[in-house]
């Protein structure tokens, strides 16, 4: 930027850092995943996560966050299987249904088990398979890095979006 250009105002200050944070991350999109698990009993756990990066190629290494209180927080330790499954708007309903009540997230016949017992969603545009190798606790959540084993591609599909508390798809190439 030269010397001669002016920095844009801000449309709107904001000074709380909380609702600065959440504002900010509203406006900005993210991809949406969906965790699976056994949780401690060998009940299948599950999560939908906007979090999901990559972290390494060699070794192949995946990360995700998730709060420490979550329903499936316990089935998040190191050795434990993990699927990451990649969603797309024809699998929309999967994301909704693993972010409602955790009592029926595996209610019906939209998953099946896969190696180790780890549930693998139906119709999904992709899914890995890992071994958590790390977990970070930060305040009260935590940082999941997974050793990829295996994966398979779905049908293809766009992506699934969520941006500013809602479900898109991308718009136009720019």
């Amino acid at each position: 930027m030269s010397t001669d250009e002016q920095i844009p105002e801000p449309q709107e200050v904001v000074v709380d850092d909380l609702d600065a944070f959440k504002r900010v991350f509203r406006r900005h999109a993210a991809g949406v995943a969906a965790v699976t698990a056994l949780g401690p009993g060998g009940e299948p756990v599950g999560f939908t996560a906007t979090s999901l990066a990559s972290l390494a190629a060699i070794p192949p290494l995946a990360t995700f966050n998730m709060a420490q209180v979550a329903s499936a927080w316990p089935a998040m330790t190191v050795g434990n299987h993990v699927a990451i499954h990649t969603l797309g708007p024809r699998t929309r309903h999967l994301a909704e249904k693993l972010a409602a009540d955790n009592a029926v997230r595996f209610e019906g016949d939209h998953w099946k088990p896969g190696l180790y017992g780890v549930p693998i969603l139906d119709g999904v545009t992709s899914w890995m398979l890992g071994r958590i190798i790390e977990v970070h606790p930060v305040f009260n959540s935590a940082v999941i890095v997974v050793q990829i084993e295996t994966g398979a591609l779905g049908p293809e599909d766009e992506a699934l979006l969520y941006h500013e508390r809602s479900y898109r798809s991308p718009g136009a190439v720019v």
